[in-house]
């Protein structure tokens, strides 16, 4: 039992975050038999897979006879031009099926064919429709179903806790955390055999976002002071669809759905632009009318996706050219118009959530207007290097999976396929977990003195008078890797970016936080900013490293891929394990992919 003067609980397993990777993980480490907790520092239900609307990517065939998990295989590779760990693509392939039916077992109600197998819809990037979906509500259904599970099995959930860092044992091993209860503010310490990070993304970070408040980078800067390394952090997913007007719901995300389902993406001159971006496509020069133009299309590519559903890099590249060339919408984006492609019975039953959330908080009527769009900063295919069947690190006793987890996704995601990487990876991460407790070598102590170290630096605010308030600071943040490390880049900025990260890191140092520890937003935010400190730095230093462009990764002054830099991640360590230490970045080679699997990329068109 380990000694500790503040409020200590033991499991065999730990799981920070509850989101999607964290439940499925927690049901496969409790069917094992093991004692396991959830730290989530949000509540129950509220983690941010639900906002995962469109789908879950998993080839089934129920649509498409001709889909199989070569084909999602292939795809997957391709979307993430090849920078993709290819062993977690592969094994994601094969496995999304069986996690897509296990879920419909414990009770999700997916939408259904018409002889009664689950329907699967068209989503960008995927040569054939196959995201089971619930509607537009595909990722709460997900949370409902695996919490439910989670819930029966008597697992313990520790909710609105806050995780500051990962202790260890003398021998370098993980033993557990340090966090601090956020409505009381005091401090908690858990021991476990094994930890799970599964807190999700970090795009708090940035100016325009379409994640919520718990996306500040937690689990990526606490893998990397424990030790653990970050790879391809430079790659960064602006989804081509979120809301830039109203300000209401400014980065609120529009599902990809709405493109699956017939929305086209129109410029201010009212021009159907996508067809610009594909010129490998034919298409209908002197077409009279959109609905000529559109048959024309079909009729001469079949069996291809409509150029609205080129994967998300492209699209958000190509609103990003449309703006630039001054034939955006008046606050900065373009319009996604589905009003006048289907009819308003056919949105609200498809299209349900969107329909209801744009009129209600924004006034905005999808089944009669255009939704004026743009990109916003989405996912992180970066993340924490993970072996791709057990999701270990390389710091013992570390596991890693969905969003904080790196090497599925390479330089781009497949719209679906993260819901499904939840699944197939939270198990996996489950079983690695049970796998090395049931090896015997596990930590033996707790180093009180690391949970120390990290209290007296989350008090440090409460101490400095005169000091910077959390939300200058974090807008500062924000708006600067808008500006100098968004969906455009170019060498000079970033190296500006990671000069003016140095004057970060004294700012956060220097921060003033008035009150006590209760209920405190302001010091919530002060303990979460080391973390998107940290996140931003490695960002930086992957893309000034990263001499070209590359799925969510885009030089302005490299503008084309370099074969050089296919085969290789760039990976970020930390020494100290202090949230101030000196980052190093290395070239990682690339797994080399197997001769069968190699022969599947040069198949299909």
């Amino acid at each position: 039992m380990t000694t500790s003067p503040y409020e200590h609980h033991e499991y065999d397993v730990l799981i920070i975050g509850a989101g999607g990777a964290g439940l499925r993980a927690a049901i496969e480490a409790k069917q094992r038999g093991l004692s396991v907790a959830l730290v989530t520092k949000s509540l129950l239900g509220k983690a941010h897979t639900v906002m995962a609307e469109g789908g879950m990517a998993a080839a089934m065939g129920n649509v498409w006879s001709e889909d199989n998990w070569k084909v999602h295989f292939r795809d997957t590779m391709r979307g993430g031009k090849m920078l993709n760990n290819y062993r977690m693509a592969e094994l994601h392939a094969k496995e999304a099926p069986d996690r897509v039916y296990e879920l419909e077992q414990w009770g999700a109600l997916f939408d259904r064919t018409k002889d009664g197998k689950i329907l699967q819809r068209d989503f960008g990037g995927h040569r054939y429709a196959r995201l089971a979906h619930v509607g537009d509500r595909t990722g709460l259904e997900l949370i409902r179903t695996l919490q439910q599970k989670v819930v029966s099995m008597g697992t313990d959930v520790y909710m609105e806790c806050k995780v500051l860092r990962l202790v260890h044992d003398a021998d370098g091993r993980v033993a557990g955390c340090v966090a601090y209860w956020r409505p009381t503010g005091e401090f908690v310490t858990f021991a476990a055999k094994a930890i799970i990070l599964a807190t999700g993304g970090v795009g708090k970070t940035w100016k325009f976002t379409s994640n919520s408040w718990e996306s500040t980078g937690d689990g990526h800067a606490l893998a990397l002071w424990a030790g653990a390394q970050l790879i391809d952090m430079e790659c960064i997913q602006f989804h081509p669809t979120g809301m830039v007007w109203p300000l209401s719901v400014r980065g609120l995300l529009v599902t990809e759905g709405v493109r699956g389902d017939g929305g086209v993406l129109r410029n201010s001159e009212g021009e159907r632009f996508m067809f610009r971006y594909v010129p490998d496509m034919f298409r209908a020069e002197t077409a009279e009318s959109e609905e000529e133009g559109d048959r024309w299309y079909e009729d001469h590519n079949a069996g291809r996706r409509p150029p609205e559903l080129l994967p998300r890099d492209e699209v958000a590249r190509a609103i990003n050219t449309e703006v630039k060339a001054g034939r955006g919408s008046p606050h900065g984006g373009v319009y996604l118009d589905i009003a006048t492609r289907r009819s308003a019975e056919y949105i609200q039953r498809r299209l349900p959530s969107m329909y209801h959330q744009f009129m209600e908080l924004a006034g905005v009527d999808i089944t009669r207007e255009a939704m004026e769009i743009g990109p916003t900063c989405h996912y992180i295919m970066g993340g924490v290097k993970v072996d791709a069947d057990t999701a270990a690190t390389s710091v013992p006793g570390l596991f890693a999976a969905g969003e904080v987890a790196g090497g599925m996704h390479g330089a781009n995601r497949l719209g679906g396929n993260s819901l499904s990487d939840l699944v197939v990876f939270g198990r996996r991460a489950g079983m690695g977990a049970a796998e090395y407790i049931e090896g015997g070598q596990v930590a033996t102590d707790f180093n009180l003195a690391e949970a120390e170290a990290a209290i007296a630096e989350a008090l440090a605010p409460f101490e400095n008078t005169g000091g910077e308030s959390p939300y200058d600071v974090h807008r500062d943040l924000q708006e600067m890797m808008q500006t100098n490390v968004g969906i455009i880049r170019t060498g000079s900025e970033i190296a500006d970016a990671i000069t003016q990260l140095e004057t970060f890191t004294q700012r956060v140092k220097n921060l003033s936080v008035p009150g006590g520890r209760a209920y405190n937003p302001g010091w919530n935010l002060a303990t979460d900013l080391p973390s998107m400190i940290t996140v931003a730095k490695c960002t930086a230093r992957g893309a000034i490293e990263r001499k070209e462009s590359r799925g969510g990764h885009t030089r302005d002054d490299y503008p084309k891929a370099d074969p050089e830099y296919g085969t290789i991640n760039f990976a970020h360590s930390m020494s100290g394990g202090r949230w101030d230490g000196e980052i190093t970045t290395e070239r990682s080679p690339l797994l080399v992919m197997p001769p069968e699997l190699a022969t599947l990329m040069e198949e299909g068109n």
